[in-house]
């Protein structure tokens, strides 16, 4: 995908830099992975090495209780407990009160323990409807600037309407706002809205047919597009607008080289998530870790099993692919939009005609319950190259490097070059 014409006068990531908000960084940004893969210490990792690292607000109720011990999920669960053989749920809603608190209260805490020159952001999805579309984006978002985030990515989604419902917070016109967008057009139809409220996004996150998760692409379309194609097209169309608005390329940057290309194409920056996805600070397990680092190319497929509508990347052998969840929405809920999601109704047509838990044949997963236990393993089209980036130890795990391992290597190595973490002792474990 990416190419180097002079390989004599190749540069490192480090040579360039990133300016958003009045601060000079490196450009390069770990995405915000969910759920908690982007935990608060791999968010703080970049920040303090000079990048920026994202959290995702994906379930964050759930995640505080994991981190925090709260009982978020639980009180949610007990506002409506007779609605959980139904497959329709209307009356399914969050405590806006209590959401607000748990964003609030991850997000503070990831900001309390922030070091170095970096920056921390937020990644917010529009596709978690959670009932109340409206309503409960506003409370993730005011929650977020509640609690000093440092910058917004809008992701999985046009978001016409978030500005509007933050425009009277008074961070509003001080916080970095991004929108991630997989083609210029819908950037356009974003920027027409933002222009009427004075706010235009402070960078713009381009996402390629590449990136791991859920896509801007369908799943018969995705190769017909090429990152490079598509931030030019980006680049051209602010250009003709004579918007100055930072670029970041995202979607199959895999090494230094390649972020470099990137920015020789225009680009501002980098956005970058898989090789993070094994690092220790990542919050999937580490057995996860070792199925990343031991997958092939032929273990990468587009599906269409995510209820939100969109194509999503994944391993083949994703435990959430070998058996259906049974909903749990009176808990979760994040897909549900006015009382139905496309899983729930899968779920209940199964149960009709076989009164027992529906055999998996290829329809949606209930990423809710999934994702929440690491058992939905997105990864971007370059997964099967981790093996290429760490030593295999004796005991035939593969070592597991650290945030900084990554950060440095994306920083400080040439064209092709992947640097190896420093090899630890071949007889202790992949995590020493």
């Amino acid at each position: 995908m990416f190419s180097f014409p002079n390989p004599g006068a190749l540069m490192q990531l480090d040579q360039f830099r990133l300016v958003l908000g009045g601060k000079t960084m490196i450009p390069l940004i770990v995405g915000g992975m969910g759920v908690n893969v982007s935990t608060s210490l791999l968010a703080r990792e970049a920040a303090r090495l000079g990048g920026i690292g994202h959290i995702s607000d994906a379930m964050i109720p759930a995640v505080c209780d994991k981190l925090f011990g709260t009982k978020f999920v639980r009180n949610k669960r007990a506002r409506n407990p007779e609605a959980a053989p139904s497959a329709d749920k209307p009356d399914i809603h969050f405590d806006l009160d209590q959401l607000e608190k748990a964003q609030r209260m991850h997000v503070e805490d990831t900001m309390s323990g922030k070091q170095g020159s970096g920056q921390i952001f937020i990644n917010v999805m529009e596709k978690l409807t959670m009932n109340r579309p409206v309503e409960t984006l506003r409370a993730r978002l005011r929650a977020a600037l509640d609690g000093g985030i440092e910058g917004i990515t809008l992701s999985a989604g046009l978001h016409l309407r978030s500005l509007s419902l933050i425009e009277d917070h008074p961070r509003f016109r001080d916080v970095n706002l991004g929108i991630v967008v997989s083609s210029a057009k819908a950037l356009k139809v974003f920027l027409t809205r933002a222009a009427k409220m004075l706010r235009l996004p402070d960078y713009v996150v381009v996402e390629g047919p590449l990136a791991g998760g859920h896509l801007g692409f369908s799943v018969d379309n995705w190769r017909e597009f090429d990152l490079k194609q598509i931030v030019q097209s980006v680049l051209s169309f602010l250009k003709k607008e004579e918007l100055d608005i930072p670029v970041i390329s995202a979607g199959g940057v895999f090494t230094g080289g390649d972020a470099v290309e990137c920015i020789h194409q225009g680009a501002s920056a980098v956005q970058v998530a898989t090789r993070f996805a094994i690092a220790q600070e990542s919050g999937f397990p580490d057995e996860v870790k070792q199925a990343y680092l031991k997958a092939g190319p032929e273990d990468v497929e587009v599906n269409s099993v995510s209820p939100t509508g969109y194509a999503m990347r994944m391993l083949k052998q994703t435990p959430a692919m070998q058996k259906n969840s049974a909903p749990n929405c009176e808990s979760f809920g994040y897909l549900l939009n006015k009382g139905r999601c496309p899983y729930l109704n899968a779920w209940h047509n199964g149960m009709e005609k076989s009164r027992q838990r529906p055999e998996r044949a290829g329809g949606p997963v209930c990423l809710c319950s999934e994702m929440l236990r690491y058992r939905c393993w997105t990864c971007g089209h370059n997964v099967y190259r981790l093996k290429e980036t760490t030593n295999l130890l004796d005991n035939g795990a593969y070592q597991l490097p650290t945030a900084e391992d990554v950060f440095n290597d994306y920083r400080f190595s040439r064209g092709d070059e992947i640097r190896k973490p420093a090899l630890i002792n071949a007889k202790a474990d992949s995590t020493a």
